[in-house]
């Protein structure tokens, strides 16, 4: 929740601009706005090849939910991604497993792209049990989707206590989260759609520490929140690659 539309706008803008100018043409970029910042970016993102995105959506389709934004709204401004589940999300307005599970299933059933988000937060890190918790979140979730639902689906993976706190997961540590979702998706979906779906990690990452985390074998892009308030600062992450 940053920047007036105006400032949205020029933001785009100038990464449009520096993206154009030296493209990095084996990396999608998406730029994920507030809502009211949408139909205005859009504009701005018209001939380029980057994606639009929104941040969230509603789990109901339409009717009486006053201040909600369905995601037949968004794919009427012409919207690629949906972010679901970001921690903020979960920890500040309760969305459960339930809830996401609907999120995802609006988002799909509009032909966009959902990226969805799931992590660990610090106590359950130092209780040693991320992985379990990570594993539940799946298991509710995307477990839950066909395959070929899945199939269209972008995650990220959030270590939540490194959030905002300056603090980073080592790009070990990325790894080895990394490549067990990618091992237990596998067994559900089978290793093809495992070894093929996108992991994007989201977690402090900056200009950096960008190249680091993204050399990891399972470490396929990057969730970026802070980093992406400057339009260089995002533009030498996309570089980063």
């Amino acid at each position: 929740m940053n920047t007036t539309v105006a400032e949205g706008v020029n933001l785009a803008t100038e990464v449009v601009s520096m993206l154009a100018e030296s493209p990095v043409n084996d990396v999608q970029v998406c730029l994920a706005t507030p809502f009211v910042h949408l139909s205005e970016v859009k504009k701005v993102l018209e001939g380029s090849p980057l994606w639009l995105a929104a941040q969230n959506c509603s789990d109901q389709a339409k009717g009486a939910f006053t201040g909600e934004v369905s995601a037949s709204m968004l794919k009427s401004l012409g919207v690629d991604a949906v972010i679901i589940g970001h921690s903020e999300r979960r920890a500040y307005y309760g969305e459960n497993n339930a809830i996401l599970l609907a999120k995802l299933k609006q988002v799909l059933q509009n032909d966009m792209t959902p990226i969805f988000c799931i992590g660990e937060v610090l106590a359950e890190r130092e209780a040693d049990i991320h992985f379990d918790v990570v594993k539940k979140q799946i298991d509710h979730t995307l477990f839950e989707l066909s395959a070929e639902e899945f199939a269209k689906v972008v995650i990220a993976y959030e270590p939540v206590w490194a959030i905002g706190t300056g603090k980073t997961a080592s790009a070990a540590q990325a790894q080895e989260m990394h490549a067990f979702i990618r091992t237990h998706l596998a067994t559900k979906f089978g290793k093809e759609l495992a070894a093929n779906c996108t992991l994007q990690y989201g977690g402090s990452c900056n200009a950096a520490n960008a190249k680091e985390l993204f050399a990891n074998t399972d470490v396929d892009g990057g969730l970026i929140g802070g980093a992406s308030l400057k339009a260089a600062d995002f533009v030498a992450i996309v570089r980063s690659f």
